[in-house]
Formats: structure tokens, C-alpha cells, sequence
């Protein structure tokens, strides 16, 4: 497979993947409304690390030791950002929970640039900016932050430390191994967390169970193995434009079941944090545009 192929492939797949995601946030929204949000972090994915290890046993032990650890680790992150998302979905509609989700791909070119040392453009700066003034008209109320709000900020600069991370450690050959691994760190954060209560409190009905199957099954372990998989063919600000889609799809599905009404402030900050996501991407795009069409001339 040609990398340009490749590539293409990986895009189209994280597009599948957010707009899964997106679906997910009203679905979400209901389950917590009737079972504590943690309880059913930890069935959702625990459901999900058993069919992986189910599936993917032998890539699982192909995993040297490095990978091994390093697939723990993001799993980790992942799952303390899934609960402070969860968390903070339970005090806020889904629409603001998907938009400052969203905020992932502003924090993650900033990540990279302090991890990997990554030169950020000036208009990276200016993004971070708008994105910011977008999430308050978005979500402030008067002169203070929801907690709801700003529990699903944390989530994302988890997210955005995910994203990198994978982007650096993830290769083509390991996606099934690094992928099962994952889910049971992730699994494993969500049942420690239930400890304290003695244990997750099992969905209450059929409908509860039927979306946590889907939130497992397709959101979960579905989702982190395309993940996986496609950050290996994409740099990481990359991949985190393309899951910019995720708070689009987010409203649309709430807006869709009647669940928020469509807004002007809803449009407006929305509007202007999806405007600095894709400022990220852009950008350097017309900056090696302008310099091809310099050079062009110049010869």
C-alpha cells in the first residue's frame, strides 16, 4: 500500500471513528442520568478489554516490553480522560461537552511542541487564542466556569496527551497488540475507581445495556483499534484535526434527537473553536503553498 493511499485510508477511518463518537455523547447523557457515570465507564470497558484480549491474544504477547508499557501507559490517560469527560457530561449538555472535547486539537500541537520539540507557527499562537474566546462564549455562564465545563477541559488536554503519544509510540504492525493493551489500562482505571463503592453497578435495563454495548463494542473497541491503526499513517496535529468532527457530529446528533436547540451562541463559540481547529491545519498548508508558487516563479 502506497503511503499517500495509506494515508487517505487513515483519514477516512478517523472520520468513521469521530462521527461514532460523536453519535455517543446523548446516548451517554442518558445511561449516566440513571447509573453513577464511573460504574458504567468501568462495564463499557471492561466489556471492551475482554473481547480484545479475546480477539488479539497472539498480537498481545507479540508486544515487546516497551510497547507493552507504553500501551499501559496511554491507556491510563485514557481512561482518567474518558471519566472526566463522562463526569462532566453528566453536568452539561452534550453539545458544550462535544465542543470543548474538541479543544483536544488545540492542546495537542502545544503538547507536542513541549514533549518532541515541535516548532509551532505564529498562527498556532493566534489559534489557541480564538479557540479560547470561543469556548467562552460557548460555555461561560457570567463571570465563572461550569464544572461540567471544565471537568471536560482536563478530558481534553488528556486526549491531547493520548493523541501525541500514540502518534510517537504507534507502528502499522502493532495496532491489534497496542490496541488490546490500551483497553485494559483503560479498563483497569474505570474498576479501581469503583472500588470505593464496592464495585461497578451493573446498567439497569435493556435500553442501558443495549448502548453500553454499542459504546464498548463500536465506540470502544472498534474505535481505539482505527485509532491506533490510522495515527500510525498521520503525524498527531494531524489526527487531531481530522477528530475535529467529533464535536460537529456531537451537536448534530443532539440538535437531530431534539435533545439541545440550536442556538446563536451555540453557533457562534462553535463556530469560532472550529475555526481555530482548522487554523492549526490550514496555515501551514498555504504557507508551503505560497512558497512552491515563490519558488515557481523565481525559476
Amino acid at each position: 500500500m502506497s503511503a499517500a493511499k495509506g494515508s487517505g485510508l487513515a483519514t477516512l477511518g478517523l472520520l468513521g471513528v469521530t462521527a461514532v463518537w460523536g453519535s455517543t455523547f446523548v446516548m451517554i447523557k442518558d445511561v449516566v442520568g440513571r447509573m453513577p457515570p464511573i460504574d458504567f465507564l468501568a462495564v463499557r470497558f471492561s466489556i471492551a478489554a475482554v473481547t480484545m484480549l479475546v480477539l488479539f491474544a497472539v498480537p498481545l504477547r507479540r508486544l515487546g516490553r516497551a510497547q507493552t508499557l507504553r500501551g499501559l501507559a496511554l491507556g491510563v490517560l485514557y481512561g482518567i480522560a474518558q471519566w472526566l469527560q463522562t463526569e462532566g457530561l453528566a453536568l452539561t449538555s452534550p453539545s458544550v461537552s462535544g465542543f470543548v472535547t474538541g479543544m483536544y486539537v488545540v492542546i495537542t500541537p502545544i503538547l507536542a511542541l513541549l514533549l518532541f520539540r515541535q516548532r509551532m507557527p505564529l498562527s498556532t499562537w493566534g489559534a489557541v487564542v480564538l479557540a479560547m474566546f470561543g469556548l467562552g462564549v460557548l460555555a461561560l455562564n457570567g463571570f465563572s466556569m461550569d464544572l461540567g465545563v471544565l471537568l471536560t477541559l482536563g478530558s481534553a488536554a488528556l486526549y491531547a496527551l493520548h493523541i501525541v503519544g500514540l502518534g510517537h509510540w504507534s507502528k502499522p504492525g502493532d495496532a491489534f497488540g497496542m490496541s488490546a493493551i490500551q483497553m485494559i489500562g483503560i479498563a483497569a482505571v474505570c474498576l479501581l475507581a469503583t472500588l470505593p463503592h464496592g464495585g461497578p453497578m451493573l446498567p439497569p435495563d435493556t435500553s442501558a445495556w443495549v448502548a453500553t454495548l454499542y459504546m464498548a463494542l463500536i465506540a470502544g473497541a472498534l474505535a481505539m483499534l482505527v485509532q491506533t491503526w490510522a495515527q500510525a499513517h498521520m503525524p498527531a496535529t494531524r489526527a487531531a484535526i481530522v477528530m475535529t468532527t467529533e464535536p460537529v457530529f456531537a451537536a448534530g446528533f443532539a440538535v437531530a434527537l431534539g435533545v439541545d436547540q440550536l442556538t446563536t451562541r451555540m453557533l457562534v463559540g462553535g463556530g469560532l473553536v472550529l475555526v481555530a481547529m482548522y487554523m492549526v491545519e490550514l496555515a501551514p498548508r498555504l504557507r508551503r503553498r505560497k512558497s512552491a508558487e515563490a519558488l515557481h516563479h523565481e525559476v
